[in-house]
């Protein structure tokens, strides 16, 4: 009987290994504790529509990602997106154009890890706590006391601290994603009735508590009749600011955002806070992936490699590699 892989966690790490390990002819079973994929490329419903808090747009350098960016863009899921950027800095508001190449998920970031999920066998809703080791194969406990299993490999596809607490089998690898810091983003969506007046479409931030923010329907694929901008706050304010009522970090960073403009800004006639505990990690790795493949377990994520989304896939892709390499 061939027992199929686990993988914990469908953000772009986890689907990349998933879908590599389908097209090599494994079995795969997904596990993720929200109600759906994407991780940091997940999108939030609201009454402003489909809004990207987390990843806002990604970039391709390694020739292997650019044919995968390819194959989403034919797929309809992914499209460039070409802001009028701007640059803030000691109090002044400057253009900054740049030959960056950007793509987003259309018509939300989602739609790509929906389009890699497919059909995929997943259980959302459903968080894993516990992976152990029985008889030649690998089980799962979930926060429910629910048991999963048997399989025969398993891939952990989560960011660092979480990958830590579920590696007490592999206590090398626990120390190793137990050393990767991943830092906070509060991230911040405002809706207004009337399109603010700016050309702005994107703007990188200094010396404030913002580090980014973007006009979402200057994003192709976005409908929405409001004029909605998503701002993310820097890691070191929302470090210091991590338990702060939503309420209060709306209020905050819409005050940074009206600064920035140097304008007397309209209250917004929808708001939305979401608090990313691990938005990124703290310094650059390049593990790839962390692997102790006489085991039969695997570690990946944007952690692994460059922290963006481009490492992120390429991490899922190592790890289905050693994975598969292993089984030969």
């Amino acid at each position: 009987m061939t027992l199929p892989i686990a993988i914990i966690g469908t953000g772009i790490a986890g689907l990349s290994a998933a879908r590599a390990l389908k097209e090599a002819g494994h079995l795969v079973q997904l596990f993720d504790k929200s109600r759906g994929s994407g991780g940091r490329m997940s999108s939030k419903r609201s009454d402003a529509g489909a809004l990207d808090m987390g990843a806002q747009y990604f970039t391709t350098r390694d020739r292997r990602f650019v044919n995968e960016v390819q194959r989403w863009q034919a797929l309809g899921v992914a499209e460039q997106w070409q802001p009028q950027l701007y640059h803030f800095k000691s109090g002044q508001l400057t253009p900054s154009p740049d030959e960056q190449i950007r793509w987003v998920g259309t018509p939300r970031m989602s739609a790509i890890t929906r389009a890699l999920l497919d059909d995929l066998p997943v259980q959302f809703g459903c968080r894993i706590t516990e992976v152990f080791q029985g008889q030649q194969h690998w089980s799962l406990l979930d926060a429910d006391g629910g048991s999963h299993g048997p399989f025969s490999q398993v891939i952990i596809a989560t960011p660092a601290p979480q990958a830590t607490a579920l590696l007490a089998a592999a206590p090398k690898l626990a120390s190793v994603a137990a050393a990767v810091k991943m830092e906070p983003t509060w991230a911040v969506a405002l809706a207004f009735e009337h399109p603010l007046d700016t050309p702005m479409e994107g703007c990188f931030v200094q010396d404030s508590p913002l580090d980014w923010l973007a006009r979402n329907r200057s994003k192709p694929g976005r409908d929405s009749s409001l004029d909605t901008w998503v701002l993310h706050a820097t890691s070191a304010w929302s470090k210091a600011h991590l338990d702060l009522p939503r309420e209060s970090v709306i209020e905050y960073l819409h005050g940074a955002f009206a600064e920035l403009l140097h304008s007397a800004m309209p209250a917004p006639s929808f708001s939305l806070a979401h608090r990313w505990l691990y938005a990124r990690p703290a310094g650059a790795h390049e593990f790839g992936v962390l692997a102790d493949a006489d085991l039969g377990l695997y570690v990946c994520g944007d952690w692994c490699l460059s922290g963006r989304v481009e490492g992120a896939w390429l991490s899922g892709q190592e790890a289905a590699r050693r994975l598969i390499e292993h089984l030969q």
